[in-house]
């Protein structure tokens, strides 16, 4: 079987968003259309009893402006903290300054060797998301020292926000952020405390995202766990009663489910195409393979785990889950105890005498998988390695006594070998995830109450532009990749039509809190998708 993908296509070959005569927000917050003609006096605008003389954004990625998998300048200038400053100045905010990226490729280098790749865009001739051209050129030795304004600080965890030494070059990798190693005004700063050098007015705090991200992200692996709580609380508690100290107003978001974005709802758990010629003649061998390990778990009493390919419908992948019963030894003990089993290896071209070690990788590999379900979440990443040659497992099985043939053909990527935890969020996971998050937002909605902020449930905002769109002036966006005009290439960042949405959802607000009357922009002026 050739090292090549097996999944169906999941990108829509139609770039068009859908529009709407609808004009509405979900906020009735006006606009000014960039070079309408100005009629009667013009317009202006009130704070309220809010101050923006000194706006400071505090976050992570998604106040920094990420998107498309990077931090780039061009991405930067239309982030949401960048969009509402500029609001702002219309009713007397000040300067808002940002730690830009030197080019607009996006990524990050170290002494000239690159720690970061290139953003995305999408190649409408393929049809297919492709890395910018390009090479990084921002190098995080070349300290561009703040403090900025804009202290949204990409991959920040609440805790990160607060710790001494998360911008030292010293301390990198190990407890160091390299976009903040770039923009501290000392090695030993934290990055709330030069947000608060900057003397803050006003802010915007929108922190604990990756809280739970990273565990998603990763699978529920384990390699990056959930944030507890206690943590968690003293962090935002903290940083809510440091950013409030000198009598700023200002506005706190919660955590969106993370599970709405498109990096887990875009591959589909059913993606092997009968139909595909590196596939499909293979269903008969596979599925007479597999007949042999379903007679074990039919015996067993497990005929759930049975694993068939179909040859008229798409097939779901087989998917290693950790929360079934290991079934390995019992794999092996009933395969050596089969007379028919030295038959079946002998197929292979294998001698008899194989047929121990044989039953014993068959255990070893089978003996907590199934096949996926409607209920399982196949992270975005995964459709570069589905039906792919995993080659080190490859090499493995060449150690036990396979050649080299039939080696491969036991380490498709979601086929003969099943998908490993870190590309697929199970049930339990997804699960795990959702009671962090709702006791999370718990902690960020009693803070906003408590400090009398202006408060951006993002949770409800999302899931409702997941369920059924949002329709932003001309513009309907939903939660679609590629096509939904809400989210970046990445599957998890806004887009800059996005990063508008959310600058009107939080004006919005502000507006309705402070008693301001700061005008929300037109997000069709903005891009749902780079293509350059």
């Amino acid at each position: 079987m050739k090292t090549r993908s097996l999944y169906i296509s999941f990108i829509i070959a139609a770039l068009a968003i859908g529009c709407s005569s609808n004009d509405d927000n979900v906020l009735a917050i006006p606009y000014i259309e960039e070079n309408a003609p100005v009629v009667g006096p013009t317009p202006t605008f009130s704070s309220g009893s809010a101050d923006f003389s000194s706006f400071v954004a505090v976050g992570n990625s998604l106040t920094a402006g990420y998107s498309d998998g990077a931090l780039f300048a061009k991405g930067q200038a239309v982030s949401f903290s960048n969009i509402m400053a500029q609001q702002f100045s219309l009713a007397g905010g000040g300067e808002f300054t940002q730690p830009l990226m030197n080019d607009d490729v996006g990524g990050l280098l170290l002494g000239g060797q690159q720690i970061a790749g290139p953003r995305r865009i999408f190649d409408i001739s393929n049809q297919v998301p492709v890395f910018a051209s390009g090479s990084p050129s921002t190098d995080i030795m070349n300290i561009s020292t703040g403090p900025y304004n804009n202290m949204g600080v990409p991959g920040a965890k609440s805790f990160h926000l607060l710790a001494p030494g998360y911008g030292s070059l010293s301390n990198f990798p190990v407890a160091a952020n390299p976009y903040f190693v770039r923009m501290a005004s000392s090695p030993d700063a934290t990055v709330i405390g030069d947000a608060m050098a900057k003397g803050p007015t006003f802010f915007s705090l929108w922190i604990g995202n990756n809280d739970v991200l990273g565990y998603a992200t990763s699978g529920g692996d384990g390699s990056d766990p959930i944030t507890d709580k206690a943590t968690f609380d003293f962090a935002m508690t903290t940083l809510v009663q440091t950013i409030t100290s000198g009598g700023a107003k200002g506005i706190i978001a919660n955590i969106p489910n993370v599970t709405d974005a498109p990096y887990f709802t875009t591959v589909p758990y059913a993606p092997l195409d009968p139909t595909n010629p590196d596939f499909g003649p293979q269903i008969p061998t596979l599925n007479g393979i597999f007949g042999q390990l379903n007679q074990v778990y039919a015996f067993l009493g497990m005929p759930e785990r049975s694993i068939t390919f179909s040859q008229t419908a798409a097939s779901a992948v087989v998917i290693h889950d950790e929360s079934l019963v290991d079934v390995s030894a019992q794999i092996e003990a009933v395969l050596n105890q089969s007379p028919e089993f030295p038959l079946f290896v002998q197929q292979f071209g294998l001698p008899a005498q194989a047929a121990p070690i044989v039953a014993n990788l068959l255990g070893t590999v089978y003996g907590q998988t199934r096949q996926a379900s409607e209920n399982d979440l196949l992270v975005l990443t995964s459709s570069n390695v589905i039906g792919t040659v995993n080659t080190d497992v490859m090499a493995f099985l060449q150690t036990q006594g396979l050649t080299p043939e039939l080696a491969g053909q036991f380490a498709v990527e979601g086929i003969t070998l099943p998908l490993e935890d870190k590309w697929v969020l199970l049930p339990s996971e997804q699960e795990e995830i959702a009671a962090a998050t709702n006791e999370f937002n718990a902690t960020i909605a009693d803070l906003a109450g408590q400090n009398d902020l202006a408060f951006f449930d993002v949770n409800t905002f999302f899931n409702e532009v997941a369920s059924t769109g949002f329709q932003a002036g001309s513009a309907f966006m939903t939660a679609d990749y590629v096509t939904g005009g809400t989210f970046s290439l990445d599957g998890i960042h806004p887009s800059p039509r996005g990063n508008a949405v959310i600058a009107n959802q939080m004006i919005g607000l502000i507006n309705a809190k402070y008693g301001s009357t700061i005008p929300s922009v037109n997000p069709v002026d903005y891009t749902g998708l780079y293509i350059d």
